[in-house]
């Protein structure tokens, strides 16, 4: 009681704040306006805009003094980084808080993966909410290393700082209204992702009447405009491998924006440092011709409200002093980054404690023997299904070819860009093998192989030839996970990933180094995506149409089911 009311006198103006800013221009994500005057804080929050005398005072000299700023999706695995490393990162950019799905952690470690989130995030400078994970495994055409059952969520959402249930990725499930999906939904107290790229009306309709408030998946503005009509908060992704920020922001306006939120997904280290965190929305969306309070209402207010993040995303009484000092709106450049009323970030340097505090969870690579012939696919038919990959998205093409056959087997084929692809189940060491073929990596040898391999992680490997595959899947086996790179039996370059086969336990710039160098590895044996290891963790990612594969084979993700690599067989069976 005596601390609100020492507020409250301070709000009044009757005891000094114990911080103001001064002569700074306040971005007003609340009236959409950019104005003067002095903005107090005590405790750690804001109670008032005026005129204000406190035992700290900033003199902003003009710059611009915003909120915070809040990803709206994004899962911290596919950094690469732990929940402290990932805030080094972030932090100064600008970022005050983020909606994390931590379903990587739970497809390998279950509920712990989630507990290890939410406590290594409780004492940290970015305000960490966890979406409880709704499918893992993301789809019955996979195994993954655990499960997550309606009750977990129920139980998970009645904690702290959990703000719904996270992605739907069994779209079909929802909108052909299963029993276990609607359970699921059900937990989420009206705050439910959605997960259904390409999906239009009338499926669509089903989906959203089930309970789906939002979506991070669309890719066109038709697809977008369908949602948005109809309720669906949009995040607008721009991640890594997945880049759908300039194609959609046309659809974004004055009457439509509140239904918009920014949003990164999966980002790798190099491109947090280089090109920024949720302000590369911001400098990207203007840039593109948004108007910039649109841009900052995205950033923050509009994620908040619809995350029901309470006291963030504004500059106003009560609101959390999680604030972003800056001094152009073109190019806008984070220069001060305040948490709570501290200063935690100044000109790009973090400058908080950097406290690892929760254990980590441990590596997981259960996996069968693999035989020199593991990899080898007889010859069915002449013809063969290929994975098409698409630039900067993560849906693939369904194309066909001739299969190449050498000695009765079917394999790759590099001078046509074709190359052999696996999954390798790696929690239960069931022997699963799921095989396709890809077109798009331009490797001209070698192997590619990796255990952060969405969503179930197993492992997966991408390469010309079987014996450089085996030779790349047994080195993350004797790793106990992570990525690499092998050519002529060589393993050129690696990137341990000793957490759950999908984090490393290392300072962000040593991860850094060691993408670069396994992307440097895999560009000098041809490879032609710009992050070909993001690339290849999603060919494994089931819901996505159109081909995947999973350990249990190849994936149509279109009609949700198995199908067959050669496409004699596949006609047969129809």
């Amino acid at each position: 009681m005596r601390d609100i009311q020492k507020k409250l006198a301070v709000a009044r103006g009757e005891e000094p704040a114990d911080l103001v800013f001064r002569n700074g221009r306040i971005i007003n994500v609340l009236s959409g306006e950019i104005h003067d005057g002095d903005v107090a804080v005590s405790g750690g929050r804001i109670v008032g805009i005026g005129r204000y005398a406190g035992s700290e005072v900033v003199d902003l000299d003009g710059a611009f003094l915003a909120p915070s700023f809040l990803d709206g999706h994004i899962h911290i695995e596919s950094t690469m980084l732990t929940v402290p490393e990932f805030t080094r990162a972030v932090v100064p950019h600008g970022t005050g808080g983020a909606v994390v799905d931590p379903h990587e952690f739970a497809n390998v470690a279950g509920l712990d993966g989630i507990r290890y989130v939410l406590e290594a995030s409780r004492s940290t400078p970015l305000d960490i909410f966890v979406m409880a994970s709704s499918c893992v495994p993301a789809t019955p055409l996979e195994t993954s290393g655990a499960s997550i059952s309606a009750a977990d969520i129920a139980a998970l959402a009645a904690q702290d700082r959990v703000a719904g249930v996270a992605e739907m990725m069994n779209f079909p499930g929802v909108y052909l209204g299963w029993d276990t999906e609607l359970e699921k939904i059900s937990h989420g107290h009206g705050i439910v992702d959605g997960h259904s790229p390409g999906l239009r009306p009338p499926l669509l309709d089903a989906y959203i009447l089930a309970g789906i408030s939002s979506d991070h998946e669309c890719t066109t503005i038709e697809e977008a405009r369908d949602k948005v009509r109809r309720g669906i908060h949009v995040l607008l992704r721009e991640g890594t491998a997945e880049r759908n920020l300039h194609d959609l922001l046309p659809l974004v306006t004055a009457a439509n924006a509140a239904q918009f939120s920014f949003a990164t997904d999966d980002k790798h280290p190099a491109d947090l440092e280089d090109e920024g965190h949720i302000d590369h929305h911001i400098r990207e969306a203007i840039a593109w011709g948004l108007d910039p309070m649109l841009a900052f209402q995205l950033a923050t207010i509009n994620t908040a409200r619809h995350y029901r993040l309470r006291n963030l995303g504004a500059i106003a009484p009560r609101y959390w002093a999680n604030l972003v000092v800056f001094d152009t709106l073109e190019n806008m450049r984070p220069r001060l980054v305040y948490h709570r009323g501290r200063l935690v970030a100044r000109d790009g340097e973090y400058l908080a404690p950097s406290d690892h505090g929760a254990a980590l969870p441990g590596s997981a690579m259960n996996v069968a023997p693999l035989a020199d012939n593991a990899l080898a696919v007889p010859a069915r038919g002449s013809r063969i299904k290929l994975i098409g990959l698409v630039p900067r998205q993560i849906v693939t093409d369904a194309l066909e070819d001739d299969a190449a056959v050498s000695d009765g087997h079917v394999t790759a084929d590099p001078s046509r860009d074709i190359l052999k692809l696996a999954v390798i189940e790696r929690h239960h060491a069931t022997g699963n093998i799921g095989i396709g073929f890809v077109r798009g990596f331009g490797l001209k040898r070698g192997a590619l192989a990796s255990t952060v391999a969405h969503d179930a992680h197993n492992i997966i490997v991408v390469g010309a030839n079987d014996a450089d595959m085996l030779a790349a899947a047994r080195a993350l086996v004797t790793m106990g996970g992570g990525q690499c790179v092998v050519a002529d039996g060589d393993v050129r370059a690696t990137l341990p990933l000793p957490v759950c086969g999908l984090v490393s336990d290392r300072p962000l710039e040593e991860v850094r180094a060691g993408v670069e160098s396994l992307n440097a590895a895999a560009r000098a044996l041809g490879c032609i995506p710009p992050d070909p290891f993001m690339t290849l963790s999603f060919l494994a990612l089931s819901p996505i149409p159109a081909l995947k594969v999973t350990d249990l084979g190849l994936i149509d993700a279109v009609r949700f089911e198995k199908t067959e690599l050669f496409v004699e067989a596949a006609t047969r069976d129809t």
